[in-house]
């Protein structure tokens, strides 16, 4: 005889390796979105689409050349903003959220 896990934590040990699976594949869809944005946006639109966005103005400087100076750093700032509203959402949705801990020379809140 075998001195295994019961099937119920068998059963439970599965679920928890396929639930942190998932968890990781979001996570990696999550970094690939966000990385793929700042790329299109530094390089694309900065580098490779430079002369056709060139054509346009915005606060009175040709388009191609705010998106290499000033855009992509903007849309950074917005992807970095992004990923942290999005993980935390995932984080809560499978469960392994940081709970805040009060200080203990705070007093409880009512």
């Amino acid at each position: 005889m075998s001195q295994g896990l019961p099937t119920l934590e068998k059963d439970s040990e599965i679920e928890a390796t396929l639930r942190a699976q998932d968890y990781w594949r979001a996570n990696l869809k999550l970094v690939a979105i966000c990385l793929l944005t700042w790329f299109f946006v530094s390089y694309g639109c900065g580098i490779l689409f430079a002369d056709f966005l060139n054509q346009y103005r915005f606060f009175g400087f040709k388009l191609g050349f705010w998106f290499a100076q000033q855009g992509s750093i903007y849309v950074f700032l917005l992807v970095i903003f992004f990923y942290a509203v999005r993980i935390n959402a995932l984080d809560r949705r499978f469960g392994v959220h940081e709970e805040v801990v009060p200080d203990e020379d705070q007093e409880p809140t009512q």
